[in-house]
């Protein structure tokens, strides 16, 4: 069949097509290569599984009545939308192009955007933005910022059903930064991708002081200081790999269970190592990434927020095949203390566990909260209280193992059998108190040790006496709150074995229309 004999319809919808998939044209993509950016559509080739991609709403146009744009009608209206797969699970996807019009947000734009969330919700699979834009589009008023609130509107409707993930390929500045603040988790990429509410020229003007685009909200930033970004990428492949990784933990929906991966690891392995990694001296750390690794499935563990709030761990990892949450502690950072980011970044992690059926698996060595004028200031009473509340209202499988210090009312808030834990297992290294032995002593024994004749010999014997009688958890044990003192090697066995009793949980928080979580 010859061009001259096919339809000049089709001809018309082939020639359309074809203009869509240039974006803004050739220059502006050699223009986006040679800032080292791949284009809309080849992000999400790199992302999705080969061939899966079906694009939605390719022919949209903005109103040829938006001033200034009436010559300049181009099919897709600066975001590419549709559904795809990743390991042949079904995904919903929107990756703006920043070559038509500099990825700006028209009504339409953000109308797609809104149709792919939508379907999201109505087919219950997650959804990933690769975020890349300029802003609202000016010329559009407030219509744009009417698209804007309509997908934010839907982020909040989507939370808790489906899982949203975000990734900043490029700027997201202004209004445009709320809707991957909403979603559950966001990546991104060193150098190349940029987050603010207000840009370094309107600082410079309000606050007088000078600061760069990387400075003020680049991924370095916002990995390490704000919280913002839950992953950063050393450059776009890695951060749509991240995606796929992050995916393989998570269930389609609120509904489903997260998928199971049959394990290649020996599910009885008992790690001796595990018998000496806690130092015999309670004072001085260790790493507990390598108590992970040594009980997860393969060592394999994605840590979220890794850069953030380092005293607390939270991630990603498998037991027996199962996904599981991990909320723990990391004493070779200020001694694993519970204060204000870690209390937050925790509480969070431990909600959307929830919202999301991925059992719970607490690794515990806290010897309190952040004392001090800062912390207090800052409200850790507040941020203390979020995480408290999110394992007392979490309806999944909770586990807890104590590895070594729970102390006070960090105790309190670290999952124990008292706010809803199912299984809690201790080391014999474990000590549970309402403070460490010397501050005890100093508080129980002052007079004694202030009329001793060798004041410093009195309180080492009292301190001693007391951790050998109190600082253990046979007494928790004798009262029912641990219900089970393992030998470090057997974790592994032992949490497997409780994820499999407890996969049938049923557990139901009184009927109300949401709770009142401290913000």
């Amino acid at each position: 069949m010859t061009d001259s004999t096919i339809d000049p319809r089709i001809t018309d919808l082939r020639n359309r097509k074809d203009k869509a998939k240039l974006g803004g044209g050739l220059e502006r993509i050699e223009t986006q290569h040679a800032k080292g950016r791949a284009t809309a559509r080849e992000r999400l080739e790199l992302m999705l599984d080969k061939g899966s991609f079906r694009e939605v709403d390719a022919l949209v146009t903005h109103d040829s009545h938006d001033f200034g744009l009436d010559e300049q009608r181009i099919p897709g209206d600066g975001v590419v939308t549709g559904f795809g797969t990743i390991d042949d699970r079904l995904v919903y996807v929107f990756s703006q192009d920043f070559t038509v019009f500099g990825g700006s947000v028209s009504r339409h734009h953000a109308a797609k955007i809104c149709k792919i969330l939508d379907m999201s919700m109505k087919n219950g699979a997650p959804v990933v933005g690769l975020n890349d834009s300029g802003g609202a589009r000016i010329q559009e008023g407030v219509l744009s910022l009417a698209g804007y609130a309509d997908i934010f509107f839907r982020n909040v409707m989507a939370s808790g059903v489906v899982p949203q993930v975000s990734v900043i390929m490029g700027p997201c500045a202004g209004g445009a930064v709320y809707s991957p603040a909403i979603t559950d988790f966001v990546i991104m990429v060193k150098d190349t991708s940029h987050m603010f509410v207000t840009g370094p020229d309107v600082v410079k003007t309000v606050t007088h002081e000078e600061v760069t685009f990387e400075e003020l909200g680049g991924a370095s930033i916002h990995g390490s200081k704000s919280g913002v970004a839950h992953f950063t990428a050393e450059n776009e492949e890695d951060a749509l790999f991240i995606v796929q990784q992050l995916m393989s933990y998570l269930p389609n929906n609120n509904m489903e269970d997260p998928p199971v991966v049959p394990s290649t690891d020996d599910l009885l392995r008992q790690d001796e190592e595990l018998d000496s990694i806690v130092p015999d001296n309670p004072n001085r750390p260790y790493d507990m990434k390598e108590i992970i690794r040594r009980i997860v499935d393969d060592g394999q563990f994605l840590e979220v927020h890794e850069q953030w709030a380092r005293n607390v761990m939270v991630g990603f990892a498998r037991l027996g095949g199962r996904a599981i949450g991990i909320v723990a502690q990391q004493p070779a950072v200020l001694a694993g203390v519970l204060d204000v980011d870690a209390s937050q970044k925790a509480a969070r992690f431990v909600r959307f566990c929830d919202c999301f059926n991925i059992p719970l698996v607490v690794l515990e060595d806290v010897p309190g909260f952040m004392p001090g004028l800062n912390q207090e200031h800052g409200g850790i009473i507040r941020h203390g209280a979020k995480l408290l509340y999110a394992f007392s209202e979490a309806t999944v499988p909770k586990l807890t193992v104590i590895v070594r210090k729970a102390y006070g009312g960090a105790y309190c808030v670290m999952n124990p059998r008292h706010i809803g834990a199912d299984l809690v297992l201790a080391w014999p290294s474990a000590e549970i108190a309402v403070m460490g032995p010397e501050g005890a002593v100093n508080v129980i024994f002052r007079r004694e040790i202030a009329a001793a004749e060798d004041p410093v010999a009195k309180r080492n014997d009292l301190v001693a006496d007391y951790r050998s009688r109190f600082a253990n958890p046979y007494i928790a044990a004798a009262n029912g709150f641990i219900d089970d003192v393992i030998e470090p090697h057997e974790s592994r066995p032992r949490l497997i074995n409780a994820l499999e009793m407890l996969q049938n949980k049923r557990d139901r928080l009184p009927p109300k229309k949401h709770g009142n979580i401290p913000l």
